[in-house]
């Protein structure tokens, strides 16, 4: 499979980019800053140069073009102010999606927040972020040409994976390493029976392919 990932030089990005190249994947993780480009390709990664806060349409559904599947893992990041949440953790998602739909790339992974709500109040910047990142799930959701699962983790944690999880529509609060994140996510773009579902979480008692078999179809 080809595997284009938005946020390509996030955390969970470079664990799940060393993960697709170690199984014989091609990943290829979209980037802001040139100088990204070596740490992509020292995990397995293409590296391709795009801001997704400023390209077009167009460009975006290029760099798609020939994907088996798409992974939204950007994000604004815990420094940034409200305005990056909504062009990014929002405006950039969509953007992504459409894309997708444009290239004729259906599976597409989206990595949410849990408690994500587009109905979510406050004027706080975590509350920007938690709403934006509800109003971008509806927004993907909606899209009848993608073939979507919405991935909630817990809070993320750079504990060693254990590759043990829960995986559900509910899963209550709790944390989750990043490369157990990454491993979900690799298990996910080559299941499309998880399409259509929100799914949360967190570390739990099962292997993770059980967890994505598990909730496969439901």
């Amino acid at each position: 499979m080809r595997i284009v990932i938005a946020g390509g030089h996030g955390q969970i990005a470079l664990r799940l980019e060393r993960l697709l190249a170690a199984r014989g994947d091609e990943a290829a993780g979209i980037i802001r800053h040139a100088e990204q480009s070596d740490d992509l390709r020292a995990v397995g990664a293409e590296p391709v140069l795009l801001d997704l806060e400023s390209a077009s349409l167009d460009e975006v559904a290029q760099s798609l073009r020939g994907a088996d599947a798409a992974v939204f893992a950007a994000g604004a990041g815990p420094n940034s102010g409200a305005a990056r949440k909504e062009t990014v953790d929002k405006a950039a998602a969509v953007l992504f999606a459409d894309a997708a739909v444009r290239a004729g790339v259906r599976r597409h992974v989206v990595v949410s927040a849990m408690g994500a709500d587009p109905a979510h109040e406050g004027d706080d910047v975590f509350d920007v972020y938690l709403r934006a990142k509800g109003e971008a799930d509806a927004y993907i959701s909606g899209l009848g040409a993608l073939d979507w699962t919405i991935l909630r983790p817990g809070r993320l944690t750079d504990d060693p994976g254990t590759g043990l999880v829960r995986l559900e529509a509910r899963t209550g609060r709790g944390e989750i390493p990043r490369e157990d994140v990454a491993a979900v996510i690799a298990e996910l773009v080559e299941s499309p029976a998880t399409a259509g579902l929100n799914l949360e979480l967190i570390s739990g008692p099962d292997k993770v392919a059980v967890a994505v078999k598990s909730v496969a179809g439901n």
